[in-house]
């Protein structure tokens, strides 16, 4: 064993700032969040083609959409972080994702989807297209040297 020689496995001195800041559970949240709307739409989709039940759904929905609401709201708070890195990369998810969520939503008027039924999967899809652009903007800025101005 050599002494003094640097430890293997520890952190570089540049991953230390961004892994010991005390930052909200906004990954856990959004994760939560992305877990209820699959979970809702694999149970609308089981019953299909029958009428599915919407309260089973509807009730994955209010929980997703809280969970994501008190992400966000948690982040808001944060003054000492990358805000330039996560609003670049989460503009471009976000981009991304609202085109994915488009061509859903027309897959799912173009099958003539119920009302009510259309109503739910098109929130979920709403919460789907804001939760993983938060996801990845977050979990890319976290790691990123603090810049206490918005962009």
């Amino acid at each position: 064993m050599v002494t003094g020689a640097p430890d293997a496995g520890a952190p570089a001195a540049e991953g230390i700032a961004g892994s010991q800041r005390r930052l909200p559970p906004v990954t856990a949240l959004g994760v939560a969040a992305l877990m209820l709307v699959i979970a809702g739409g694999i149970d609308l989709a089981a019953h299909l083609p029958r009428p599915a039940p919407l309260g089973p759904a509807i009730a994955a929905l209010a929980g997703a959409g809280f969970l994501l609401l008190a992400g966000i709201g948690t982040l808001a708070r944060v003054q000492d972080f990358a805000w330039r890195t996560f609003f670049v990369v989460g503009g471009w998810t976000l981009a991304a994702y609202i085109v994915i969520a488009g061509m859903l939503e027309f897959v799912f008027v173009l099958d003539h989807t119920p009302g009510s039924l259309l109503t739910v999967l098109s929130l979920m899809l709403l919460v789907f297209a804001v939760d993983i652009p938060l996801l990845l903007a977050f979990s890319v800025a976290r790691y990123q040297p603090a810049s206490p101005h918005r962009a």
